[in-house]
This record gives C-alpha cells, sequence and structure tokens, in this order.
C-alpha cells in the first residue's frame, strides 16, 4: 500500500533475498516517491539494512526486480559508521569532498562547497584532523556531510543517529527538516519518535515490508 501518489523514484517488486537457504526479505514491494520522507523501523535482523543495500544497487536480490526512474539517479547514502575503517589515512575534509568525487565542479567551487558543508555540520576546526582522531559523533557527522554535498535527489541514511552528541541530535533534525523541502530522504532508526512526526511514511521492516499509514504509525498495533 502506497500512502501517496507520487512519481515513483524507485520501485521494488516481488524481491526476496536468501543466505545459506534462510530468508532474509521475502516477497517485498516497496516503492518510494519523489518528495518521500520515508522512515524505516524493524527489529534487528529483520532485514533493514538488506533493503537499503538493494536500493542502493550494493546487493543484488536472489529474485524480483528493482525499477529507477533514471538510470542517472544521485543518491546520497550515511552508511552506519561501524562500517567504516576508521584508521584509513584520510582526513575529514577529504572524507566530505569525497562526495563530489564524480562532480564536474573547479576546485575553487569544491572547496566553497566543503567549507559550506562542514560549517553546516559545525565542525569546520575539525577539517585537517585524521578521521581516527575524532570522536564517534564527529565521524557520523563528517559521513553525513558527505552524503549530502552532492546535494542528491534521494537520501538514504541508515542510523544517522548513532554516535551523535545529544548537544548535536537537535542540529541533525533541524538540518533532515530543511533537506527534506527539495530532497527524498530514506531513513532508518530505531529511535522515532521525534523522526515519525517528520516521515510522511513510515514503513516496519520484518522479513517482509509493511507500511504503515495510521496517524500514529510507529505503534505497531495501529497499521494492522
Amino acid at each position: 500500500m502506497n500512502c501517496q501518489n507520487k512519481e515513483t523514484l524507485i520501485s521494488l517488486n516481488g524481491i526476496s533475498v536468501s543466505w545459506n537457504e534462510q530468508a532474509v526479505l521475502s516477497d517485498v514491494n516497496f516503492a518510494i516517491a519523489k518528495g518521500d520522507f520515508v522512515a524505516i523501523t524493524g527489529p534487528n535482523g529483520g532485514g533493514k539494512t538488506t533493503l537499503i543495500r538493494i536500493i542502493l544497487k550494493l546487493l543484488k536480490p536472489s529474485s524480483g526486480t528493482v525499477t529507477y526512474s533514471n538510470d542517472k539517479l544521485k543518491i546520497g547514502y550515511l552508511p552506519q559508521k561501524n562500517m567504516i575503517d576508521s584508521h584509513f589515512p584520510i582526513t575529514l575534509r577529504e572524507v566530505v569532498e569525497s562526495g563530489l568525487l564524480s562532480s564536474k565542479l573547479s576546485k575553487e567551487e569544491v572547496g566553497r562547497k566543503v567549507d559550506t558543508i562542514l560549517d553546516l555540520i559545525q565542525l569546520t576546526e575539525h577539517a585537517s584532523k585524521p578521521i581516527g582522531t575524532l570522536s564517534g559523533g564527529q565521524l557520523q557527522r563528517g559521513l553525513l556531510g558527505r552524503a549530502i554535498i552532492s546535494e542528491p535527489e534521494i537520501l538514504v541514511l541508515d542510523e544517522p543517529l548513532s554516535y551523535i552528541d545529544k548537544h548535536f541530535e537537535a542540529r541533525i533534525y533541524e538540518i533532515l527538516n530543511d533537506l527534506s523541502q527539495k530532497t527524498t530522504i530514506v531513513l532508518v532508526s530505531h529511535e522515532m519518535t521525534t523522526i515519525s512526526a517528520m516521515a510522511n511514511r513510515h514503513f516496519i521492516v520484518d522479513k517482509n515490508v509493511h507500511e504503515c499509514c495510521a496517524a500514529h504509525h510507529y505503534v505497531k498495533s495501529e497499521c494492522e
């Protein structure tokens, strides 16, 4: 079921994923529409990250099809921090700048964009530091900067609040609220109270994908 009637950007049809003969996702039908703010939740091991990897073309499903509105659809991605090698010899500035690797901007334009993003995530003074010297929250903010610097059409965020310092959490919500005015957002998180109020669609992933259209849609009993 789709709560909205908008242009579809990504459509998953009959998607199933199995590992070692065990189903991770089964017969998933899931669509993302332009302008959506999609919140995804579900139990650990329910298939949330697997679903995200399929959307990002990082994982091929065992069966089913994925359709994109445009082969050149620009997607920004914030992975979980534990997927990043913090010992890799790269500075925070280089991490953020890597979000523009495929751009055709001049060196000066890239520099200005990086400066703007570093200011947005409040890490300008840490720009030249190796990522191994940053706190978990600082690195997470840097990865967010990398994900948004190219102004993607779709922004995929996998547990963006992980490791984030409490004092910066409110700023994350402000940034996401501003981005949602012009960017389609797909966000996976266990902390859904504030995000639920921001999202216009909510999905529960537990081997299958169930969309909830209730007013308080993070309460599963209202989604039957």
